[in-house]
């Protein structure tokens, strides 16, 4: 009685330590035994999960034979039963698995490589991935890397998105962490990386708080920020400490515009003098400051409410493209965000879409908008951004030049926090006057 009852002590204080580890250090108990357990598991049981998603292949193999072996039991043959025909190896099909890799684990969860079948497709994987996904009793399954013959299933145990604490400054230029992906790393904007971008929502969706994020993040660093805003200055006008131009009419827009155009034919006219092709090759004397300019409600530059207004739209549509085009090499860069984008808006808008490289999509009310977004992507993230539910606002897909997406989250910034960001740094404002006449005095390359 004695040993019993000190094995069930020993027990006892050893299911208590493990819940403590767990509680008190879960990425340790992760690395330490959750995942050694999973990994033994999805070994075992890989067989029968890659049978049930269809995944398997039949092979011809050659396999030994019991033909030659008297049947025993049966009452109308004697033991001494000669079989005719003694083959011993015969060639049957045998189900088999793609092969695995070696396992990965990562915080959330783990990574793993397989070697496709002759045949098989990344999509095959894709198709799967939610079958995947409940048969190993985890958040979801992704495949996050192709290459010729093998892909790789990214698996996460839960969602990191429920809740995102993370804080958008990170005191490099021109980068902004507004939040957390589904991998449970940093969600990173580097606006040298990808310079453009378009942020489509609805409302209540998140798409105002990832500008606020986004401003939040850049007001302490040394970048000149400009802001359109034709719902009458009511979104940005609280921004106002640390914005070096804010136009909130369609003819302010018009004029900003130009100014930016022209701003951007003198960093052109500059690099060109001193033979750099952009900006950041250019000695650090004669470096322009970035200027990052956001867009709210697209769309308002481009409806027209009668004929009068084409003129100004078209001048508005094309000096927009350009700096889309162009600015990328002279430190411009745009943030374009809308509640409703579409192509019946005119071919600018299309046009300009094909420039902005940087996509995020919230919960949307319409599928041509989350076409406008990420139609020319993957088809998958298309599917994911029309799955977001109301409930989680901040969720959205995010694309980048390469192609891949993810699903994010932005971390919560309320409006007075992004306004106190504006006032504690407006001595970093520039002088707008100052700033697009400050263009050195070129002169030809040697």
């Amino acid at each position: 009685m004695t040993d019993f009852v000190l094995v069930l002590g020993v027990l006892a204080a050893a299911a208590a330590g493990l819940w403590a580890w767990r509680r008190f250090h879960p990425v340790s108990f992760w690395y330490g035994v959750g995942f050694p357990l999973r990994a033994v598991l999805v070994y075992l049981t890989w067989h029968h999960v890659a049978s049930g998603c269809k995944l398997t292949r039949n092979r011809r193999r050659f396999r030994l034979t019991l033909d030659a072996i008297p049947v025993v039991g049966l009452a109308s043959r004697s033991a001494a039963t000669v079989v005719e025909h003694k083959r011993r190896v015969r060639r049957v099909d045998v189900e088999r698995s793609p092969r695995l890799g070696l396992l990965r684990p990562t915080r959330l969860g783990w990574r793993m490589r397989l070697r496709l079948h002759d045949g098989q497709v990344p999509a095959d994987y894709e198709k799967a991935a939610e079958g995947i996904a409940h048969a190993w009793r985890v958040h979801s399954v992704r495949v996050v890397d192709v290459r010729p013959g093998s892909v790789t299933l990214w698996a996460t145990m839960r969602d990191p998105l429920v809740e995102v604490a993370t804080v958008p400054e990170t005191g490099e230029l021109l980068t902004v962490r507004p939040g957390k992906l589904e991998n449970g790393r940093d969600w990173v904007i580097d606006f040298r990386t990808v310079p453009h971008w378009l942020n489509v929502g609805a409302t209540q969706s998140g798409k105002s708080n990832l500008a606020n994020a986004l401003l939040k993040g850049l007001a302490p660093q040394p970048v000149a920020l400009v802001g359109f805003d034709l719902k009458g200055g009511v979104e940005f006008t609280p921004y106002a400490p640390r914005l070096s131009a804010l136009a909130t009419t369609r003819k302010e827009s018009v004029d900003l515009l130009v100014d930016l155009v022209v701003e951007v034919e003198d960093r052109m006219a500059t690099c060109r003098a001193f033979g750099a092709r952009n900006v950041w090759t250019l000695p650090e004397g004669l470096r322009p400051m970035p200027i990052v300019v956001l867009v709210d409600e697209v769309a308002e530059l481009f409806l027209m409410a009668d004929k009068s207004e084409k003129d100004e739209v078209a001048k508005t549509a094309t000096a927009l493209l350009r700096v889309a085009q162009l600015g990328r090499a002279f430190a411009v860069y745009l943030v374009v965000c809308g509640q409703r984008v579409g192509s019946d808006l005119g071919p600018g808008v299309t046009a300009l879409r094909a420039q902005l490289s940087g996509r995020v999509c919230h919960r949307v009310n319409d599928p041509e908008t989350a076409n406008m977004a990420l139609g020319d992507l993957d088809p998958a993230a298309l599917d994911a951004a029309r799955a977001i539910p109301a409930e989680t606002p901040g969720v959205c897909i995010v694309a980048g030049q390469d192609g891949s997406w993810h699903r994010a989250r932005s971390v919560y910034v309320p409006e007075h926090e992004a306004e106190q960001a504006a006032r504690d740094y407006t001595h970093l404002t520039p002088d707008w006057e100052t700033l697009v006449g400050s263009a050195p005095a070129v002169r030809p390359a040697a």
